[in-house]
């Protein structure tokens, strides 16, 4: 007798952990079709997109004309274009090179220092 109730005993064991095996390998079925599901989901999404795209082309290729390309302007210059004087509104603002002169000039006195950068030899 004693035999036949540790026989139960571990037959009901080697049940339970089959129903878990069982359980396990359900969930893990389960986990793959998902991933596939997802994974064609969005391959087709992909597919759609693209098919869009083409569509979109296609579209604009047939607005274009009959072959396709788009006519551009193209412009073109004559050598008079660069020749004639160009008149501006206002005159431009140069100095004549005198008063530039004055300018650094008046810098260098207002300073005291000289500023000028010579070489000379180095007494030893």
């Amino acid at each position: 007798m004693a035999s036949e109730k540790e026989n139960h005993v571990v037959n009901g064991e080697d049940e339970e952990e089959e129903e878990k095996m069982e359980q396990f390998f359900a969930l893990l079925r389960n986990f793959r079709e998902a991933r596939n599901r997802r994974k064609h989901e969005l391959i087709q999404r992909e597919q759609e997109e693209i098919s869009k795209k083409k569509k979109k082309k296609k579209n604009k290729i047939s607005k274009l004309g009959d072959d396709g390309e788009k006519s551009s302007w193209v412009p073109s210059f004559e050598w008079e274009d660069f020749t004639a004087e160009i008149e501006f509104r206002r005159p431009s603002i140069i100095f004549p090179p005198s008063f530039n002169n004055k300018q650094e000039e008046k810098k260098q006195e207002d300073d005291g220092l000289d500023l000028n950068l010579t070489l000379s030899p180095a007494s030893s």
